[in-house]
């Protein structure tokens, strides 16, 4: 039976060849929202080793020939609850961004919040056979760590090699050539419940597309919205979505640490619905025009007209000062910035040298946040908009489509993970990586 090593494999020679043929989609399923953008690959290009990509999974040149945003249906804290709904909101998103680009797409690689990740710190250690290290060293370091339990109906989104050391050396990127006798490797691995990925899988597939990729929506975001300086020196994403608030570390230029937190804007728009009695889409209304976390002395002047469609002049006809409002929205923003920073204290994140902090994703633009936050998690607080790539709609580019851009960058520059390397079938423990990722298995 094909295990997840040959799969995941075949996912990267599927976006390779979708690349060469020169279109692939990119598609962001996420609570509030689905995006779908369309890249066209112009062939690869030469990048510095300083860069940080990885040297195997091979980089090409992109630029954004479509976009299209839909409603997002379906989706519940990141995850997909009702497989029709969201179908066609993804069926919607893909042929906005098809028509616009004019071409069609066959192959997508998509990223989804939510299904609880966690992160794990795995070793692994070989004798080096020759002189000098080979591609052949590495791949034997990497099937020698072990799987440590990750429970059921858990699976492996991410396995990237981020440290290798040689003998006394440590902090290699790239060891091959280099002469030694005991090589390591130390491995960050990311686990998923295994229902969602399934689901998203499955939800793709009946929308006629094959899926060459996945990846984390708290790690692209990560890609996206950090500048280089704060992915080599140690740096938070928050990435706060509608349903779900993911969180990333960054150091060394790799992903560290990865979790979520089950809460988002959705549920700031849930408190206005209920303390305003009003539908939830008034309720998101009133929030995205006039919504804030910072009152000053002029919002209790300010009245802010609710507005309905009942038939009870009186109902329909009141109003609220905006410093009720916030009174109803800092609470819950309160809320989710003190479980994020929990789940960073909890993560050792005050032992890194620099602790900037980076807030992106929808949530990220509720005026006053940058005032609230630090006060919350910690004096180096910014807000994150994406990195700007080539194509891409002045539409697209607020903090709510980091985790979309971010998308885009791992299609084009992927970073070294375990698949990507020839590890021999006869030496990997088959204990490790059998058992725990049997999605891959069941949907392909």
């Amino acid at each position: 039976m094909i295990d997840l090593y040959q799969q995941q494999r075949a996912m990267r020679a599927m976006r390779s060849a979708a690349i060469q043929r020169g279109v692939i989609a990119i598609l962001d399923i996420g609570t509030w929202k689905i995006g779908c953008l369309v890249l066209r690959f112009s062939g690869p290009e030469t990048f510095r080793e300083s860069d940080g990509i990885g040297s195997l999974a091979g980089q090409s040149a992109f630029r954004v020939i479509g976009a299209s945003t839909t409603r997002s249906r379906g989706v519940k804290f990141g995850e997909i609850a009702t497989m029709q709904e969201t179908e066609r909101a993804i069926r919607t998103a893909v042929q906005g961004a098809q028509k616009m680009a004019n071409t069609r797409v066959d192959h997508v690689i998509a990223t989804f919040s939510g299904a609880n990740p966690r992160s794990y710190g795995l070793a692994g250690t070989v004798e080096v056979l020759g002189s000098a290290v080979t591609e052949a060293d590495i791949a034997r370091a990497l099937a020698a760590w072990e799987m440590t339990p990750i429970g059921e109906g858990r699976d492996v989104l991410h396995a990237q090699p981020l440290n290798f050391a040689l003998d006394h050396r440590t902090g290699l990127s790239d060891p091959r050539g280099q002469i030694g006798n005991r090589l390591s490797v130390d491995v960050h691995v990311v686990t998923v419940d295994s229902h969602v990925v399934r689901n998203v899988i499955h939800c793709i597939k009946r929308c006629d597309l094959e899926v060459a990729g996945l990846a984390s929506a708290a790690y692209v975001a990560g890609k996206a919205a950090l500048v280089e300086d704060e992915q080599e020196l140690g740096a938070a994403c928050i990435d706060m979505g509608a349903g779900a608030t993911g969180i990333s570390i960054f150091m060394k230029k790799h992903m560290i640490y990865a979790d979520s937190v089950r809460l988002g804007g959705e549920h700031v728009t849930s408190d206005i619905s209920k303390g305003l009695q009003v539908p939830m889409a008034v309720a998101e209304r009133i929030k995205t025009l006039y919504g804030g976390v910072q009152a000053t002395g002029m919002d209790d002047r300010e009245r802010i007209e609710i507005g309905g469609t009942t038939g009870d002049w009186e109902h329909d006809r009141r109003t609220v000062s905006r410093s009720e409002l916030i009174g109803i929205m800092r609470p819950r923003v309160e809320e989710i910035l003190e479980d994020v920073r929990d789940r960073l204290e909890a993560a050792g994140f005050s032992a890194l040298p620099s602790q900037q902090i980076v807030l992106t994703g929808g949530g990220s633009e509720i005026p006053g946040l940058d005032g609230l936050a630090p006060k919350i998690l910690g004096q180096r607080v910014r807000i994150g908009r994406p990195l700007r790539v080539q194509g891409l709609p002045q539409a697209v580019t607020g903090g709510a489509f980091s985790s979309a851009v971010g998308l885009c960058l791992f299609a084009a520059h992927p970073q070294d993970e375990w698949w990507d390397f020839d590890v021999p079938t006869e030496s990997y423990p088959a204990r490790s990586l059998r058992r725990a990722m049997k999605w891959f298995r069941d949907n392909w």
